[in-house]
């Protein structure tokens, strides 16, 4: 699947992703989260090392992929009841035209930053290949969990983990 994965980068990050087959699955990462700097929806670049001292959700998505509509109102819900406690997440859209997502957005308007990763720079940085991505970083800018694709569920594991690094 991996071999597949990097002939399909030639089609673009959005085409590989969209033609490979997702299994959802989650698992523990150690090491620190690659820095970066991405265009925000309607506002400033944002920095990731500016967000030391928080807990950041990335969450990799694109307007195409069902998973990620799916969980896009359950991400929304997270980041309203945990912001205040030093919480934060950042939505990195990964399509090349940023118009698709636009127009999801505003049916399903959610009131965290949302990023735009058009060239794939970010995505490549954190191996995404799978649609939703979802990277927990600590206080620290360490990264701690890792989620490939979405299941209903999965916003236990994420309250869960939220709490835990939040109580850090």
């Amino acid at each position: 699947m991996r071999k597949v994965f990097v002939a399909a980068l030639g089609l673009g990050l959005t085409m590989a992703l969209s033609v490979l087959p997702v299994q959802a699955s989650s698992e523990k990462l150690t090491g620190a989260a690659p820095d970066f700097t991405l265009k925000t929806r309607g506002g400033p670049n944002t920095r990731l090392k500016e967000l030391r001292g928080e807990v950041v959700m990335i969450n990799f998505w694109a307007s195409w992929c069902g998973p990620c509509r799916q969980e896009m109102p359950i991400l929304d819900d997270l980041y309203k009841r945990y912001s205040r406690a030093g919480f934060t997440i950042l939505g990195v859209n990964v399509e090349a035209d940023t118009r698709e997502a636009d127009r999801y957005l505003k049916e399903v308007n959610v009131s965290f930053p949302i990023l735009y990763d058009t060239q794939s720079k970010v995505s490549k940085m954190f191996d995404v290949d799978a649609m939703p991505t979802t990277v927990m970083v600590d206080r620290n800018g360490n990264m701690r969990y890792l989620h490939r694709g979405y299941k209903p569920g999965y916003e236990v594991d994420y309250r869960k983990q939220i709490k835990e690094l939040i109580r850090e």
